[in-house]
């Protein structure tokens, strides 16, 4: 009984086995024959996406001013802009995108009110360039201007109007604070932290800590990082190739043509005045985010210029 026993385990075994090792030999056929989707794009992935270090230039300016580059604090701190930029990808693509439309309004109103060609990324890392960007503070618009600033600066802000939404009138009155700032300390880089943290909350901080340089100043977190947010996305806007980023022109926001008619009364529905005009309500709002409600009373006769696009301006050519 023990040998029939042991028999049948031996063949049992052997039979186990032969299968296992069939098995084996298919499988080694089957992976070495071809590999798997998964595994072409693993190769893929090694092979092309690495991560680096970014280099960090010996050299900088800021508005015309030198950027202290020799300084370990300056540098890391530029670092840290430079790699949070590049390798968050998906943001400071559209960055890029929306830049192509919103610099050329910016640029020559910059250099018309005397203000250096460098805030224009002011603008940028203040609202990302969403024109209807409104911060937890009630910071409105592109500049992002508080409701009690933008009227000091000349502003209209009003349950109808609200002129943080309108770009070249912001851009006006952002140029104006700015150069306040530079007249009271003497720097744009100190403007420039000014327009985050406030004349006064600025001024403090050069009393407390005895110094009118903005890169020796310990600040807060927001306004520290302030000048080298811009620092930084100005190399990569600058040369987006050299950072990994490869765009067409065919992939840049276009600016939007428009012409613009006079309004000195009362318009009942915007939706309508916008029919008149062979637009949607939503393009005439998109043109002048500025207009807060769906009608305009405008008691005083007020002169407003609005927006209307060109024919055809939101549709999308594919040659």
């Amino acid at each position: 009984m023990k040998i029939i026993y042991k028999k049948n385990l031996i063949r049992l075994l052997s039979g186990s086995i032969t299968v296992f090792t069939i098995a084996v030999i298919i499988s080694l056929f089957v992976r070495s024959s071809k590999p798997t989707q998964i595994e072409d794009n693993t190769i893929l992935f090694e092979r092309n996406y690495s991560i680096h270090a970014l280099p960090i230039p010996d050299s900088l300016e800021f508005a015309g001013e030198e950027v202290q580059m020799n300084k370990t604090y300056i540098r890391e701190s530029y670092d840290r802009e430079i790699l949070i930029n590049t390798y968050w990808q998906s943001q400071t693509l559209l960055l890029i995108k929306r830049a192509s439309r919103y610099f050329p309004v910016i640029e020559p109103i910059l250099k018309e009110q005397g203000a250096p060609d460098d805030f224009k990324y002011l603008a940028l890392i203040e609202s990302g360039f969403l024109p209807r960007a409104v911060s937890p503070a009630g910071a409105t618009g592109i500049w992002q201007f508080l409701k009690d600033t933008a009227k000091e600066y000349g502003l209209e802000v009003s349950s109808e109007i609200d002129e943080r939404y309108h770009l070249e009138k912001s851009t006006v009155a952002a140029c104006k604070y700015l150069k306040k700032g530079y007249e009271k300390f003497g720097t744009w880089t100190l403007a420039a932290a000014a327009y985050n943290a406030g004349f006064a909350g600025v001024e403090r901080q050069i009393t407390r800590q005895k110094s009118n340089n903005y890169y020796e100043l310990l600040l807060n977190e927001e306004t520290s990082r302030y000048v080298f947010r811009m620092l930084a996305l100005k190399q990569i806007l600058s040369s987006p190739a050299e950072y990994g980023f490869h765009l067409t022109e065919d992939d840049l926001y276009k600016p939007i043509p428009f012409y613009e008619i006079e309004v000195n009364g009362s318009i009942d529905d915007f939706a309508d005045f916008a029919k008149e005009y062979g637009i949607t309500y939503r393009e005439l709002k998109d043109m002048n985010p500025w207009l807060r409600e769906p009608f305009l009373k405008n008691p005083n006769k007020k002169r407003y210029l609005i927006k209307i696009p060109e024919p055809n301006a939101f549709i999308f050519d594919k040659n």
